[in-house]
């Protein structure tokens, strides 16, 4: 039989983990669904994401792909068998095959993240949502989060040290809206840094603070120098919500 890849779309609660990708000092989200799909394939099966959710970070959208020996016949049923096995703060929504050469993580087009604010004490936001209780100028974080997209270059908001060949990003949207109680910015790039979003959203509260002015903002980035930027802001209320392929990789579409 000839091998069949296949995109897999799930959401996890990161709060147990020590992120996406498989590491030697904790239980990764990563490992979890390779022993699953292994377990239920009867044979060592290797999961690719579409990148890495540090520690504590949460999916409600991650994307990952894996190769089957032969064709899935009965795609529900295993579906419904993973979820089973899986732990309850990892599930799986759809599965669904694609062009042998597609790629979770190098075909992606987009990725979008949100970060969650609450400005009260909330029972139900304690490992969800990051709490601000100092007053937020949410319109002028809108001001400086629209200043991102004249910039393509974020060494300010990037991890020091990684493995990375360019700190070249392109944002394609990013604002803060209201939900309800809570306070949420949404951001959209073509591919992220390791620790970009944090590290941007923690800036940006500098702003809210008025610590700093929208040109102030525009001086870090244009520093290139993590050191001025603002503090990694906590991670249990960031998540990685959708990623973006091309049509072409997909052999059906995936359920909405």
């Amino acid at each position: 039989m000839i091998p069949q890849r296949y995109f897999i779309k799930l959401a996890y609660n990161g709060a147990n983990y020590c992120g996406w990708q498989i590491q030697p000092n904790g239980i990764a989200v990563q490992q979890r669904l390779q022993e699953a799909l292994s377990t239920l394939m009867r044979q060592p099966i290797e999961v690719v994401g579409a990148g890495r959710t540090d520690a504590g970070v949460h999916a409600t959208g991650m994307v990952a792909h894996f190769e089957a020996p032969q064709p899935i016949t009965d795609i529900t049923k295993l579906l419904r068998n993973l979820n089973s096995y899986l732990p309850n703060d990892i599930a799986l929504y759809d599965m669904y095959p694609v062009t042998p050469d597609a790629h979770a993580r190098f075909d992606a087009t987009a990725r979008t993240y949100e970060y969650w604010v609450v400005q009260h004490k909330s029972p139900f936001h304690q490992n969800t949502a990051c709490r601000m209780t100092q007053p937020l100028d949410f319109e002028l974080m809108n001001q400086a989060a629209a200043l991102l997209f004249n910039y393509t270059d974020f060494t300010s908001f990037s991890k020091l040290h990684t493995d990375v060949k360019t700190n070249l990003c392109t944002i394609m949207f990013a604002q803060w809206e209201q939900r309800n109680d809570v306070w949420v910015f949404t951001i959209q790039a073509n591919r992220f840094l390791r620790n970009m979003v944090r590290a941007i959203v923690g800036t940006l509260f500098e702003v809210g603070l008025h610590r700093i002015t929208l040109e102030e903002f525009c001086q870090i980035i244009e520093a290139k120098d993590r050191g001025r930027a603002g503090h990694s802001v906590p991670a249990h209320a960031l998540y990685l919500t959708k990623v973006d392929y091309p049509e072409s990789i997909l052999l059906i579409m995936a359920t909405q």
